[in-house]
């Protein structure tokens, strides 16, 4: 069964995650590491479990969950594989990063595309991508139907969804992504989400002031 290891990252408090298999074999989730004790803390917990990773993939490509990325791919000789849709918004971050602080962020290059078609990893540790435009163009989650979770980026949130105020935000096609999409998922799922503590899916749909099925 995969292990999922959450960390908070960087002044926008973004969830980084660590998702592993049994033989090591690990990706990394929208890495938001930018400080040297980050760096240090998301190192030490994949060299200290004999971690093994394999690949990067973001949930969507705003600045706050792509500062690792950089340190990541040079430490572990790793790829980053986005949503096509998102590739833009990637190449913007240099541009705008000295705006929030990080002076020293590199342009970060991407190696590949993923999408709905593709599956990450096999078996029972296999992850869904499900598709969820509307807090960017191309934002996608993770879903893995044995562990019974899914990372799901800033989709949504405990009580709350993603903003659409940036660009390439639409609020109307976000909230067709979470009720036509993402609450297709069963209630009991965990959801990991980008920001803040994890919920699921029978809450949201519950009680979800923005989002809820009456």
């Amino acid at each position: 069964m995969l292990k999922v290891h959450s960390f908070t990252f960087n002044p926008f408090q973004e969830n980084t995650y660590v998702v592993s298999r049994e033989n090591g074999d690990s990706i990394i989730i929208d890495p938001g590491n930018y400080f040297p004790e980050e760096d240090q803390e998301i190192g030490s917990h994949i060299d200290d479990h004999n971690l093994k990773p394999i690949a990067i993939y973001n949930t969507h490509a705003h600045i706050d969950h792509v500062l690792g990325i950089n340190y990541l791919k040079d430490k572990y000789r790793i790829p980053l594989y986005i949503h096509e849709k998102d590739l833009e918004w990637l190449r913007a971050v240099k541009a705008y990063a000295p705006n929030y602080g990080f002076e020293d962020f590199q342009e970060v290059e991407h190696n590949g595309f993923y999408g709905e078609q593709d599956k990450i990893f096999d078996g029972e540790d296999e992850l869904e991508v499900l598709f969820l435009p509307g807090h960017s163009p191309g934002h996608t989650a993770l879903a893995n139907h044995n562990g019974r979770f899914v990372i799901a980026g800033d989709v949504l949130f405990d009580g709350s969804i993603g903003r659409t105020d940036l660009p390439g935000g639409d609020h109307d096609t976000l909230i067709s992504s979470i009720q036509n999409v993402l609450f297709k998922l069963p209630g009991d799922f965990v959801v990991h989400c980008g920001h803040g503590p994890a919920t699921s899916i029978e809450k949201e749909k519950e009680s979800n002031p923005f989002v809820a099925i009456k």
